[in-house]
């Protein structure tokens, strides 16, 4: 039996289920690769197979005959970049054909938000691969707005006045699926993932503070208080960055721009962080 030949990797995660459901609701076979078979049903057409970025030998056996892949990023980690351009090799060697990657707006080897800087190498390594590409720049989540929020009812970092064109997942997953569809016609392009606005964190807050119907603020920080409020969780110092550097980010204005690629996409407006936060979950 021939293996389907578009492959989604990180079909268990948040953005990859949905993925994978749009497009099996368009009737694409699916190969899927997963460090987690046993959490995925391998009916209509869908084949679990292991996979692992940090592992790409094994990468270049179940990549072998796809012609297109998704390429979710990676769970972060001071390796992500290594195990990600190993990855894009793999693919390359195997024969893919065209790679869609889910990057982030900005990304370059010198970006504020020091996670970009991950993307900026993988995107590097897709361009120099030989393969059709795709590169999706995806703003911050606003599904991730709330877990901003801490025990204090309180959103606190360093990010100022600057604003954020934060973009709903749904809508990541839904232009995801719309050129996994169709990748010819998107080869080539890097799109950016935005939503109807940009926000201050004093906006997000006040947002979030109307959809819980009680009082939700943001506190603008120092890079001082803001290492200093997040000793309790006694992370890394590469987290420690990454977590920061996301409000200097933002403050800096690299995230402000409002782009049109969702709605000309999806051929309907991009979401807004209030019908994301409104939504039921």
């Amino acid at each position: 039996m021939r293996l389907p030949t578009t492959a989604v990797t990180g079909p268990t995660g948040k953005l990859g289920q949905q993925v994978v459901k749009q497009l099996r609701n368009r009737g694409i076979p699916l190969r899927l690769l997963t460090r987690d078979p046993q959490r995925i049903r391998a009916d209509d057409g869908i084949f679990p197979m292991g996979n692992d970025y940090a592992h790409p030998a094994n990468s270049g056996q179940v990549l072998s005959g796809v012609e297109t892949l998704f390429m979710v990023s990676g769970h972060e980690s001071p390796q992500r970049a290594e195990q990600q351009v190993s990855f894009v090799r793999a693919a390359a060697n195997a024969g893919v054909g065209h790679i869609v990657y889910t990057s982030f707006v900005g990304a370059s080897d010198n970006s504020t938000f020091t996670l970009a800087r991950d993307h900026g190498a993988t995107e590097a390594a897709i361009k120099d691969s030989g393969m059709d590409f795709t590169l999706l720049r995806d703003s911050l989540y606003q599904d991730f707005a709330p877990d901003l929020v801490g025990e204090d009812d309180a959103i606190r970092g360093p990010a100022g006045e600057g604003r954020a064109a934060m973009v709903a997942r749904a809508d990541v997953a839904a232009v995801a699926a719309a050129v996994l569809a169709d990748p010819g016609a998107h080869a080539g392009r890097t799109y950016e993932l935005t939503g109807p606005q940009a926000l201050t964190m004093a906006e997000v807050a006040e947002a979030i503070s109307h959809a819980w119907r009680r009082p939700v603020r943001y506190v603008d920080e120092t890079l001082e208080e803001a290492r200093a409020s997040r000793a309790q969780f006694e992370p890394e110092e590469w987290q420690l960055e990454a977590w920061i550097s996301t409000y200097t980010a933002i403050a800096q204005g690299t995230m402000e721009r409002i782009s049109e690629d969702v709605p000309t996409i999806l051929g309907r407006p991009a979401t807004s962080l209030a019908e994301v936060l409104s939504a039921p979950q």
